[in-house]
C-alpha cells in the first residue's frame, strides 16, 4: 500500500474524469460527487497499481477483501442522505476509502473491521491523510451498541439477511443501507426506522459484495 501521499495534476485529472463517469451512470448528489473528486483513491493502492485507482472497478486489498468500485461507493453513499454532523456506523472499514467519503460529507464516523491486518493498516493510513474516524476491531454484524443510536448505518459487505441488532441501533428516522442476498449477488436494501417498532424497507439494484462474516451474518 502507498505511503507516499503524492497527489499531482495527473491524479486530480483522473478523479475529475471519474466524477463525470459516475454522473453519467446516474449519481446525482453533488455532495457525493464532490467527495469522490476530492479523496485521492490512489493512496489506497500500492504504488505499482496507481494506474488502476481511477478506473470504475473494485480492486483486491488483501485478506480476501477489496476496495469497492467507485460507483458502488457513490451509490450507497447517495442512499444515506448524509447531513453534516450525522453519526454514521460503517460496517466493514476495509481500505478506508468509503470512510473518507463519509467524512468529506461531514459525517462523524464509527467504523468497524474484523480483519486485524486490514484494521491495523487503515488505522495508520487514514490519520496520515488527515481523516480521523473512530476505529474499532471486531464483529461488525453486531454493530457497535455502546455508541448507538446512529443516524445512518452503512454495510459494505453482502449479508444473508438484515440483522435485527443493526436495526435496533438506528435512531428514529435513521437509514440503514445494506446489500442482502446470497454469496453471488445481493440486492441493495434501504431501511428507514419509522418508530420504535416499525421500519420501511426498499429493495433496489443488484450488486456483488464480499460476504459479511460474523455472528449475525455468514
Amino acid at each position: 500500500m502507498a505511503y507516499k501521499f503524492i497527489d499531482n495534476y495527473r491524479e486530480k485529472g483522473a478523479r475529475k474524469k471519474l466524477v463525470e463517469l459516475l454522473r453519467e451512470r446516474g449519481i446525482a448528489d453533488e455532495g457525493v460527487l464532490k467527495a469522490i473528486g476530492k479523496v485521492p483513491r490512489h493512496f489506497f493502492f500500492d504504488e505499482t497499481f496507481w494506474n488502476q485507482a481511477y478506473k470504475d472497478i473494485a480492486f483486491p486489498i488483501g485478506d480476501g477483501q477489496t476496495i469497492s468500485q467507485p460507483y458502488t461507493v457513490a451509490y450507497q453513499t447517495e442512499l444515506l442522505h448524509i447531513q453534516k454532523g450525522d453519526k454514521v456506523l460503517e460496517i466493514g472499514t476495509g481500505s478506508g476509502y468509503q470512510t473518507c467519503i463519509l467524512m468529506e460529507l461531514g459525517a462523524k464516523v464509527y467504523t468497524i473491521e474484523r480483519q486485524p491486518n486490514i484494521y491495523n493498516h487503515t488505522l495508520k493510513v487514514l490519520p496520515g491523510m488527515g481523516y480521523k474516524a473512530n476505529f474499532f476491531l471486531g464483529d461488525g454484524s453486531k454493530g457497535i451498541e455502546e455508541h448507538a443510536p446512529y443516524a445512518k448505518i452503512i454495510v459494505t459487505a453482502g449479508a444473508p439477511f438484515v440483522p435485527e441488532i443493526l436495526l435496533k441501533q438506528l435512531k428514529i428516522g435513521g437509514i440503514l443501507v445494506i446489500p442482502v442476498g446470497d454469496e453471488k449477488s445481493q440486492k441493495m436494501i434501504t431501511v428507514i426506522r419509522i418508530n420504535e417498532n416499525d421500519y420501511d424497507k426498499i429493495e433496489l439494484d443488484t450488486f456483488r459484495f464480499v460476504p459479511l462474516v460474523g455472528d449475525q451474518a455468514w
